[in-house]
């Protein structure tokens, strides 16, 4: 378990452990938003001998207001798309060399949204991508699970080139009340709640998703997709733009080669 929060994922691994007895869990600090944290994260494990099959990047943040991360990189960008890119290009010979000593497909699982669909008209905005003129809270967030999206697809594009047995998809969870709506007003993020009750999922549902593309043999060979309630489905056509991926991907290797 890859988590900011020690104390809180000692706490989950202790729950876990409770529940399954035999489990072997590690919990590591690593904090997205953070490039030294990620490096600092991915040298510990590299340097554990640990097998690596399945990389599933789920941290986020969502809507929050503008700010810079330590880096100098607008926070939700850093977070959601930057941290997650960095980590699995450091671990991604670990899962190489796992998948050929093991001959077990190695499986990469972005946990993006339909949210993608909101974004700027540009879609990435590479020329002002830390500028806080033109920020909106919502559309960065947007922007956010489009760059999971398009870093999958580009990722899987690659991978195949290579003939490496890993795939990268991509999923939308679903609407899940958790801490993700800490930055919203708490009045519409109370009125949100009492409506969406009803068209909401639970932690466990909106999981589902995630283990299915990470763990079914009926995902076996599927690579680049978009996947949302088990099922491939299609994102919007930004989403789908190669060009923009690759763009996105030489943009992103530019940022943590600095």
């Amino acid at each position: 378990m890859a988590v900011r929060n020690v104390s809180s994922g000692n706490t989950i691994k202790e729950a876990i452990m409770k529940e399954t007895s035999a489990a072997n869990i590690d919990v590591m600090e690593l904090d997205l938003s953070s490039m030294a944290s990620v490096q600092k994260f991915a040298s510990e494990f590299n340097s554990s001998n640990l097998p690596l099959n399945i990389l599933i990047n789920n941290a986020g943040i969502m809507a929050a207001p503008f700010a810079l991360s330590q880096d100098g990189l607008e926070l939700q960008f850093a977070t959601n798309h930057i941290g997650h890119f960095l980590l699995t290009n450091l671990l991604l010979e670990k899962m190489k060399s796992t998948s050929r000593t093991s001959d077990i497909e190695g499986r990469i699982v972005n946990v993006a949204s339909d949210a993608h669909k909101i974004t700027y008209s540009e879609g990435i905005r590479f020329d002002n991508i830390n500028s806080p003129t033109g920020y909106k809270s919502y559309l960065a967030y947007g922007q956010t699970k489009l760059a999971n999206i398009l870093h999958a697809n580009e990722l899987s594009r690659r991978l195949k080139e290579e003939e490496a047995n890993v795939t990268a998809n991509s999923i939308h969870p679903g609407v899940i009340m958790t801490n993700i709506f800490r930055y919203q007003n708490p009045f519409l993020s109370a009125a949100f709640g009492a409506i969406a009750k009803f068209g909401t999922k639970t932690i466990e549902q909106g999981a589902a998703t995630t283990c299915y593309v990470a763990l079914s043999p009926q995902v076996k060979g599927i690579t680049g997709k978009y996947f949302k309630d088990n099922n491939v489905c299609t994102p919007s056509s930004k989403a789908l733009d190669q060009e923009m991926a690759e763009k996105l991907w030489n943009f992103s290797m530019n940022i943590i080669s600095a």
